[in-house]
């Protein structure tokens, strides 16, 4: 059976983020991707120039809509906006909490373009961690989150997502992409341990939408059964042949998007 898997983030009307990319992801993933909107932005690979967020009733209606007609099998969240927004998602989800959730808690744009307020990060924080069942925060968002500065170590990704753990999500994927070196680590910490997963830096500046790409793989593996170690390798597996082969595509002069759909093209 194919599983039904629910976004709901923004609008990238370049195709490289956001809704565009969740799902190309989750149906290069394998299974049949949905969305619920809450904002439109006008960006591109150089940036976000605008921003025009949904009103939060109608984000509501559209994911009540989805609920009572379609099974959902998984529930990926992504660009919140606003605190507003964050409380009507929280709303919703909380009479579905047998549905997983993959929380990426968006807050910057690749050009550096705020996409969440300052006074909505309480509201992320208190309001959505608890329901989700895997957050997935680079270093920069994990670090908004806690009121932290950003880590720049193993160590300190490992203490920050424990603490991010407290705050209630069942487990957490820091992503290690914003240090220095090398190498890209991330690494999972659930109630049974610490599970490091590692990758060599891809040079390309075609990195446009990849935690979002990740963070919908996520979702449709999890959906799939796979347990969260191996749905989250074979979510990273899958993101590293997007990125690997992103310069395929000529996509903008700026940050272009990862090559969703490598392995349909080859």
């Amino acid at each position: 059976m194919i599983k039904n898997i629910l976004s709901i983030a923004g609008s990238d009307p370049s195709g490289g983020a956001g809704i565009q990319a969740d799902i190309k992801a989750i149906s290069a993933n394998g299974a049949f991707a949905m969305a619920a909107i809450t904002a439109l932005t006008a960006q591109n690979t150089h940036g976000v120039s605008g921003v025009h967020l949904v009103p939060p009733s109608f984000v509501g209606d559209q994911i009540a809509a989805v609920f009572s007609d379609v099974r959902v099998d998984a529930i990926k969240v992504g660009m919140i906006a606003n605190a507003d927004i964050a409380n009507v998602v929280a709303d919703a989800l909380r009479f579905h909490s047998d549905v997983p959730i993959v929380l990426d808690p968006v807050m910057i744009a690749k050009g550096g373009a705020p996409l969440l307020a300052e006074d909505a990060i309480a509201t992320v924080r208190d309001a959505l961690l608890p329901l989700a069942t895997v957050l997935t925060p680079n270093l920069p968002e994990a670090a908004h989150l806690l009121g932290l500065p950003p880590a720049t170590s193993r160590r300190e990704m490992v203490a920050q997502a424990k603490a991010l753990c407290a705050r209630g999500p069942k487990a957490v994927l820091m992503k290690g992409g914003h240090l220095e070196g090398e190498d890209s680590p991330d690494v999972l910490i659930t109630d049974t341990g610490e599970h490091w997963f590692e990758a060599p830096r891809i040079a390309t500046r075609n990195t446009h939408g990849t935690g979002c790409t990740l963070s919908a793989a996520l979702a449709a593996q999890i959906a799939k059964g796979l347990p969260l170690p191996d749905a989250v390798a074979a979510a990273k597996a899958y993101v590293a042949t997007a990125i690997a082969h992103a310069d395929q595509l000529s996509v903008g002069t700026g940050h272009g998007p990862t090559h969703h759909f490598a392995n349909l093209y080859a």
